[in-house]
């Protein structure tokens, strides 16, 4: 496998590697294995139980403000409403900037970002202005567009997508009034393509998009639309249409891309978990359509559609040990 070791985890299995090479002395291998086992230090906890709860509580605060207006929502006038929603975004764009590049300064600029689709609503709900509920999510993402560019702030970025997934879908629903299928490959390539890009901005470097969460993320809101087409595609291929088709081509294609990946750019198992799970998707739904289609054995497909599942669990076990131990290669 052809990856930097640098950018490999000190496992004890690569320092062991390292000390049989002659890279790590006796001593250099026992404080390096030392460290590489060691729980996390009082202040990685306390900067890890410091980010949860700061999560938490924006996300508390956030579902209090807008209960608050659903409970309230009668008796509030209207600029009250929107005056309220105002200086709450304005203060929580205040403390952003206050707080600077930190993680509270980023929660602060989540929270303002978020706060903006209620001002819209209640715009939209105050002076009836018929716009459809796919612009309130267009709209939306546009306004917190450049707090998202200038925030650097992974969670911001997955706001905007799920904005613009929800406005694509609304849309599809309201006005284009097109096929649940083609939809759903739309889906998968605008996730996709946020998903190669984050990939290739990373691999360039680019600091605050080290972190493997969203990657991974953006990865299952690709699979996903695109794993749903292709297994009707299998299950159903005569009733398919040709964005099932397009769909099961380029599952594929996910699929042996993640593999690359995997292999010759970074170590990730992740991927090879989700191209294990798609595959024995796509192979039990084949195995099942033919089986209960020919309906030969009558009660006994239950018992061998069982069977089936269980080797295609053990077999996917074999093979990500498998690719784990040489992911330990140095």
């Amino acid at each position: 496998m052809s990856l930097d070791p640098l950018d490999l985890a000190a496992t004890p299995e690569r320092l062991r590697a390292l000390a049989d090479a002659g890279v790590l002395t006796p001593s250099g291998l026992e404080h390096a294995l030392r460290l590489a086992v060691s729980s996390p230090e009082r202040p990685a906890w306390r900067r890890f139980l410091s980010a949860v709860l700061l999560g938490f509580g924006s996300l508390l605060v956030l579902s209090g403000v807008i209960y608050f207006f659903a409970y309230n929502w009668a008796a509030l006038h209207r600029f009250g409403k929107m005056g309220l929603l105002l200086a709450a975004i304005l203060a929580a764009s205040l403390a952003a900037w206050r707080l600077g590049e930190g993680l509270a300064g980023q929660f602060a600029l989540l929270f303002a970002a978020v706060l903006v689709g209620p001002l819209l609503a209640v715009y939209g709900q105050a002076y009836q202005t018929g716009a459809d509920p796919y612009e309130l999510f267009i709209g939306w993402s546009l306004l917190v567009l450049p707090w998202v560019a200038l925030a650097r702030f992974g969670p911001l970025w997955l706001l905007l997508l799920l904005l613009v997934d929800t406005g694509i879908c609304l849309y599809w629903e309201q006005v284009a009034d097109g096929e649940g299928s083609t939809l759903l490959l739309v889906l998968g390539l605008v996730n996709g393509g946020a998903w190669a890009a984050h990939e290739l901005l990373a691999g360039r470097g680019i600091p605050w998009l080290r972190g493997r969460w969203l990657p991974r993320v953006l990865a299952v809101m690709t699979l996903a639309p695109l794993l749903a087409l292709a297994t009707y595609m299998v299950a159903e291929p005569r009733e398919a249409d040709t964005a099932s088709r397009v769909a099961l081509g380029l599952l594929l294609g996910v699929m042996v891309a993640a593999y690359l990946f995997h292999r010759f750019v970074r170590s990730e198992l992740f991927l090879l978990t989700l191209d294990a799970m798609s595959a024995m998707t796509l192979v039990t739904t084949l195995i099942g359509r033919i089986l209960f289609v020919s309906n030969r054995f009558g009660p006994d497909v239950f018992f061998l559609m069982a069977l089936v599942i269980i080797g295609e669990v053990g077999l996917s076990v074999w093979w990500l040990r498998a690719e784990a131990r040489g992911s330990e290669e140095v």
